[in-house]
């Protein structure tokens, strides 16, 4: 249980627009947790508002973003990166003198770069990244322990009310995360080689894959051993999503798909010459970055990666 239930809330009034997978866990974690007083979600999609309503997401929803937004001093973006310019000029008017706007983005600089201009005076933008999530997507993926031991990274630029800033890592305290702050530019470069460039290969194999089944029989589904059964894990990810990722990200990706190339050329150097020391002392290192991952707490050493046979319900945290 994650600390502060009990105490006062951080907010009295959350607006989250966009009710995915990280906007519907926000509201059941913000409510489950005490981090808002009051939840309000909303959704450009008609569907997503009636299947929110059904779940009982949110304390209110609304179909209307000015609605939605109106008195909340805290609005949190839960959508594409691409579409946060514009959803901040349009729900700017609506916003209450002293309101914080975050989001939840993957990418952060051109995020900054496209929300703040839009920013009325006395409103504060603390953009934030939320590192949690699966393939999964839609309202009815959200679950409160999402963000449960997860990393949330706070960009907020220079000169942001600092106050500002510790509310709304409080918040996401409440909700279970730990919580790092750093430049924005710095993010999306690590971000770029822990996230984004996985993600990119993972859509690459599964292509190459998809594009092989005619001349495998279909025996390359048939016989999906858990390397390439993860990879399809991974590439089962929102399209929209890691789209507008790439596209706001990518000098930092494109930086890390070359260091990528250049270190993927040397082992098919190793693999051609039969080097077999080079090989083995490379997955020897790779080793170790997995044994720091789950040391750190960011993954589970149980075999099969925790997975049960037959669990339909969230992966473990």
């Amino acid at each position: 249980m994650p600390d502060g239930v009990g105490a006062a809330a951080p907010f009295e009034r959350l607006a989250i627009v966009g009710l995915g997978l990280i906007g519907a866990s926000i509201a059941l974690g913000a409510r489950a947790s005490g981090a808002a007083a009051t939840v309000v979600g909303t959704d450009a999609s008609a569907d997503v508002l009636r299947r929110a309503g059904e779940l009982a997401l949110c304390d209110e929803i609304a179909d209307d973003l000015g609605d939605a937004v109106r008195g909340a001093d805290l609005v949190i973006l839960c959508v594409p990166v691409g579409v946060c310019g514009a959803l901040a000029r349009d729900l700017a008017p609506h916003l209450a003198p002293g309101a914080i706007l975050s989001d939840a983005g993957s990418v952060k600089e051109a995020v900054v770069r496209e929300v703040s201009p839009h920013l009325p005076a006395g409103a504060v933008f603390v953009p934030a990244h939320p590192i949690a999530g699966t393939e999964r997507s839609g309202p009815e993926a959200g679950f409160a322990a999402l963000f449960h031991g997860r990393w949330c990274v706070l960009t907020p630029p220079p000169g942001t009310d600092e106050a500002a800033v510790a509310r709304v890592r409080a918040f996401w305290e409440r909700l279970g995360s730990q919580v790092e702050t750093m430049d924005a530019a710095h993010h999306d470069l690590v971000l770029a080689v822990t996230s984004h460039l996985p993600h990119l290969i993972a859509y690459n194999i599964v292509g190459t894959a998809a594009d092989l089944e005619a001349v495998t029989q279909s025996e390359v589904i048939k016989f999906s051993a858990g390397g390439f059964r993860d990879f399809t894990r991974i590439a089962a990810s929102d399209p929209t999503m890691w789209r507008d990722v790439f596209l706001h990200n990518r000098e930092a990706v494109l930086e890390m798909l070359g260091r990528f190339n250049e270190d993927l050329a040397a082992l098919a150097r190793a693999i051609r010459w039969g080097d077999g020391d080079a090989l083995h002392r490379f997955f020897a290192r790779t080793g170790e970055i997995r044994r720091g991952v789950v040391t750190s707490g960011q993954d589970t050493p149980e075999p099969d990666f925790g997975r049960r046979r037959g669990e339909d319900g969230p992966p473990p945290a």
